[in-house]
């Protein structure tokens, strides 16, 4: 190929190395994502075991409130949305509105992990810290566990809104804001078995 039909090529070809880059990118966050399911798997089923070990303690149904948690799933599954549309604001180059409703996803997940604390502290108040019972010890680790990783989003959300702010909507930045939709979607399904197989289940 002369350097003529090369210089063409490139030019007619420029991001084709950006977007194997950014398969790859999002293909290993897939990878990490599995790593994540099995150890939530491992966390369900040390709850599933331990959920009636109350040493002489209390049940879930005499201490799940469950329209406090229900509270809390809607705000997760708004978030879950508004995210979305964020993306959606991405693909179209709308710098300004994809950082809205960057913002509106942190407020809705913020307020979600004040309602989670909330809850643990009256617990522990209470006297139903994880340190009362094997049910307890697993009920905290698990709940507390998806705490963490939506924390985790909080945080990674934050530093979007600022790099977008400062460098636009680059191919780097929508790289990242589909890894940060992976996860943050996959909170979103964790949290649905949190409700349906802890509280649900545990206030019948």
């Amino acid at each position: 190929m002369s350097t003529k039909n090369l210089s063409k090529h490139l030019t007619t070809h420029p991001t084709h190395g950006h977007d194997d880059a950014g398969a790859n990118k999002v293909f290993g966050f897939w990878i990490y994502l599995m790593s994540d399911c099995i150890m939530f798997a491992a966390l369900f089923a040390t709850y599933a075991v331990l959920h009636n070990s109350v040493a002489g303690g209390v049940k879930g149904k005499e201490i799940f409130e469950l329209s406090f948690v229900l509270g809390e799933t809607f705000l997760l599954l708004f978030s879950s949305m508004t995210y979305s549309i964020a993306i959606l604001s991405m693909r179209i180059d709308k710098k300004t509105r994809c950082n809205i409703w960057l913002g509106l996803t942190f407020l809705l997940g913020l307020s979600f992990i004040c309602m989670e604390l909330y809850e643990f502290y009256n617990l522990m108040r209470a006297g139903h810290g994880p340190d009362r019972s094997a049910f307890l010890s697993s009920f905290f680790t698990l709940v507390g566990t998806h705490g963490l990783h939506v924390t985790a989003g909080l945080i990674w959300i934050l530093i979007m809104i600022h790099q977008i702010s400062r460098n636009g909507l680059t191919h780097p930045n929508k790289i990242r804001l589909q890894c940060l939709s992976l996860f943050w979607h996959f909170l979103d399904v964790v949290w649905i078995c949190v409700f349906t197989v802890v509280y649900l289940m545990g206030a019948l």
